[in-house]
């Protein structure tokens, strides 16, 4: 069986290990489920753009998705009303 293997910055592992384990499922199932998501639109001139673009930009960034390093995450932040308070 070939095998695709998918180096993360830890910034960019945490939040799918995290998902990951909200779902009860290992971090590999997020992967394959983005993979599957990517390929059944792949006919699609946005998503193809979107895969050209991430190659690009992953260079020298973190996807909005990533956790920034050493931060507080987004949702450790929030309130129950979804609104960010700043201390």
């Amino acid at each position: 069986m070939p095998v695709i293997k998918i180096h993360l910055e830890d910034e960019e592992f945490a939040p799918v290990a995290r998902l990951a384990d909200e779902l009860h499922l290992k971090p590999e199932d997020i992967a394959y489920a983005g993979l599957n998501g990517a390929m059944l639109r792949a006919s699609d001139p946005a998503m193809r753009s979107e895969i050209t673009e991430a190659h690009y930009w992953r260079r020298d960034n973190l996807p909005s998705w990533g956790d920034s390093a050493r931060s507080v995450h987004a949702y450790e932040a929030k309130s129950d009303g979804g609104h960010t308070h700043l201390r």
